[in-house]
């Protein structure tokens, strides 16, 4: 069950419709399973937030379906991808 202090970050920044399914399809999949998170999904990500981010991922986790998934790896992961999209969005462009 989550918890009440995660469920309210999640409806008072409305974490569950910031961004769009196939984004959010896609950086689970990076963090729960293995792949990579595209430049505009990174984007999404960063305009979701960090509080939302992180507040999604631990109610997922709480799920039952994810109980023998390691917590540890999990938050490793959730770091890497969150790190990876504020570089990739505060890189500047390259030139056309």
């Amino acid at each position: 069950m989550a918890t009440k202090e995660n469920d309210q970050n999640i409806k008072e920044n409305n974490c569950e419709t910031k961004m769009g399914l196939p984004y959010v399809l896609e950086a689970f999949t990076s963090i729960f399973k293995t792949g990579s998170i595209s430049n505009k999904c990174c984007g999404d990500l960063v305009v979701l937030g960090k509080v939302c981010h992180s507040a999604l991922v631990k109610r997922t986790l709480e799920n039952l379906l994810f109980k023998d998934l390691c917590p540890s790896k999990i938050i490793a992961k959730i770091i890497q991808t969150w790190n990876n999209c504020l570089a990739l969005i505060d890189s500047p462009s390259p030139s056309a």
